[in-house]
């Protein structure tokens, strides 16, 4: 995305904010893409806690690698650059009002190379961020046109499904690192500006249909076919699997991570709704005011943890499903 800067070499601003004023600058911390746990960015976690979820962070930090390597070939057919698949999480990150993740992968970002600068290559990218940024923080605006405008500007159908797994997972990490922020008592940093917004679509029941092209089995690769026999036999994938199957390895680390927060979040507790509720719509907001009355009515702090973290994927989901097609 275009760096545009303000005030000296200290601060740094994505375009993709509305708001243009002094006050919605971010600062460029230059040591925030030095760290050695990318998903959890070097928080000082208690290593019980770390065991504890160890299940469903190993394949969210090899997701990391795995969707953010720093250099990686592009093609006719896979034509996402490094640069495009962090300007997209910088662009969740900031939807989502995370400090810390803002800081990360706007520091990751700063020094690539951007596109060139023709219309197309213009044109391209800010239909990119658009699309991320209504996806992350209004997903109800999403419709076929939105989708449409994906494949106008050159999106193929692998383009199409990671860009949309980068949107879900970025996400997701967002609202696990505000759990983690909140079990540590951190103080909450609230981005100037940013506003509450629709971050998840009403639960509905009807059927849900693919719009993207699936896997055809005739041309599946081994590793598509022995994927697609796994994760269709899990309720919550069984639909999004041929489609997310174009990208086999991507759908398998993301089973993982299902199969690791299965448990179902019981929302008798007025305390656990208001903290679910809370951290769905807005995980900037997410403190030690909302984690603590889960522990004080009983609670461990690593079910807790848990619940939250199911919540979080809930929310990855929603939203592979709003851009993979429609309910009929």
């Amino acid at each position: 995305m275009e760096q545009r800067r303000f005030s000296g070499k200290g601060h740094w601003y994505h375009e993709t904010q509305s708001n243009h004023a002094q006050t919605d600058v971010l600062p460029l911390v230059p040591e925030a893409a030095n760290v050695d746990d990318r998903f959890l960015l070097d928080l000082a976690l208690p290593d019980e806690i770390v065991a504890a979820c160890s299940g469903w962070l190993s394949p969210a930090r090899a997701l990391c690698h795995l969707l953010f390597p720093l250099s990686i070939p592009v093609n006719r057919l896979h034509t996402l650059s490094a640069y495009d698949r962090l300007s997209t999480a910088l662009t969740v990150a900031q939807a989502c009002g995370v400090q810390r993740l803002c800081n990360h992968y706007a520091a990751l970002l700063a020094p690539l190379p951007g596109p060139d600068s023709s219309r197309e290559s213009n044109r391209r990218l800010a239909q990119i961020t658009q699309y991320a940024r209504q996806l992350a923080s209004s997903p109800d605006v999403i419709d076929d046109k939105a989708q449409n405008q994906l494949d106008e500007v050159g999106l193929s159908t692998y383009d199409i499904v990671v860009i949309n797994q980068i949107i879900g997972f970025i996400g997701f990490q967002a609202r696990v690192v505000a759990v983690f922020q909140a079990l540590l008592g951190h103080p909450v940093r609230w981005l100037p500006g940013h506003h509450i917004q629709p971050h998840t679509l009403p639960a509905s029941h009807a059927a849900w249909v693919p719009l993207l092209p699936v896997v055809e089995l005739r041309y599946a690769s081994a590793h598509q076919l022995e994927s697609l026999s796994r994760w269709q036999a899990e309720p919550a994938l069984e639909a999004l699997t041929p489609v997310l199957c174009h990208e086999p390895s991507l759908l398998d680390l993301t089973g993982e991570i299902l199969l690791n927060t299965r448990e179902k979040i019981p929302l008798t507790s007025p305390a656990l709704s208001a903290a679910v509720e809370l951290l769905t719509r807005s995980p900037d907001r997410f403190s030690a005011a909302q984690f603590t009355p889960l522990t004080d009515q009983g609670l461990s702090g690593e079910h807790a943890i848990t619940l939250l973290t199911r919540s979080a994927f809930d929310g990855w989901l929603n939203r592979l499903k709003v851009a993979f097609g429609k309910e009929e």
